[in-house]
């Protein structure tokens, strides 16, 4: 490994997977609250149109790219709160505009080539220069701390932003934030992910982070460590398997959501067939009521026609088959 990074190109590569992989879950979260999963995609179109801009004007494909997603993120929240268009029609708009522009644009370019297309479309490893490196660290670093300061207003507006409005919150400029936010992080990921897969890394750690976390900041850590585990990973499994990187990490993030989710549901499995209601339970056990008892955790079963019954509220429920000599009785009573 300590070889391979010796190249500089997989440093490179690899310093800006690792921020795309913290900032693409970061930004995510609050899309997926807000039923906006695809955003991503087609702020990836859009962007294609700016890295088409600078490659016809020999401008930096990086600088153009953001500029054109900062204003088209802003014009489409704009629409959608006025309501002069239905959210679908504008993000067609968005989706098919901004690609046919990009395909147009590239191809006219003096340099243009189907190459180039692909590297920004599918992710390169060997695309991503110093100067690239430098933009895309000042870019993550501002997406990194604005989600810190305003965390609290952007999960407010994404879980009811009715009541957010009510309550007297900017609706409108934090809605814009977050399209701004996604546009920026879309131009982090474009040389390393591609602008056409982005958005799986913006879903899938958060999917995966559902499974693994407790809470909102659980599942928010859990997907910015899965961001960053497959990312790496999948820069370096790209490398070796000689596969577009984009692709690689995102097969990576969806093989860990997949095994994320098989856990989570034979974890729940195996729970529920240890704590099963007994609905037919009429006897009530008490202290002295002769049936033994079992110390199970922070609490007691007692064992009755064969199975092990403890109190949940007002029914008792069935903690599995008496388990025989080897239970772990405390003795009866």
């Amino acid at each position: 490994m300590m070889d391979l990074l010796s190249l500089e190109f997989m440093r490179n590569s690899l310093i800006a997977a690792l921020l795309v992989g913290a900032s693409a879950p970061l930004v995510g979260v609050f899309l997926v609250q807000r039923g906006l999963s695809l955003i991503g995609d087609g702020m990836g179109h859009v962007a294609l149109a700016g890295v088409g801009v600078g490659v016809f004007t020999g401008n930096s494909p990086v600088l153009t790219a953001l500029v054109v997603v900062v204003a088209c993120a802003v014009a489409i929240e704009v629409l959608r709160h006025h309501g002069r268009t239905g959210g679908d029609l504008a993000l067609a708009v968005m989706f098919y505009g901004g690609i046919a522009a990009g395909v147009v644009t590239i191809s006219k370019a003096p340099d243009g080539s189907s190459t180039n297309l692909q590297g920004y479309l599918f992710g390169a490893l060997n695309t991503v220069s110093r100067g690239d490196l430098i933009a895309f660290a000042v870019l993550a670093a501002v997406v990194l701390v604005t989600v810190l300061l305003l965390r609290d207003r952007l999960f407010a507006v994404a879980q009811d932003e009715e009541y957010t409005r009510a309550s007297g919150l900017p609706v409108l400029a934090t809605n814009i934030l977050l399209a701004v936010l996604t546009g920026v992080t879309v131009v982090i990921s474009m040389r390393v992910i591609g602008l056409l897969l982005i958005s799986a890394l913006m879903i899938l750690p958060n999917a995966t982070g559902q499974h693994l976390g407790r809470s909102f900041r659980g599942s928010l850590l859990a997907a910015v460590a899965v961001g960053l585990l497959t990312s790496a990973g999948g820069v370096f499994t790209s490398f070796y398997a000689d596969t577009p990187s984009g692709a690689t990490i995102v097969l990576l993030a969806i093989a860990v959501f997949v095994a994320s989710a098989l856990g989570s549901w034979l974890l729940h499995h195996s729970r529920m067939t240890r704590h099963r209601s007994a609905e037919t339970h009429e006897h009530v056990h008490w202290e002295e009521c002769g049936h033994d008892v079992v110390l199970h955790g922070d609490h007691v079963d007692y064992l009755h026609d064969g199975h092990r019954h403890a109190r949940h509220g007002d029914h008792w429920d069935e903690h599995g088959d008496v388990p025989g000599a080897e239970g772990d009785l405390e003795g009866s009573r």
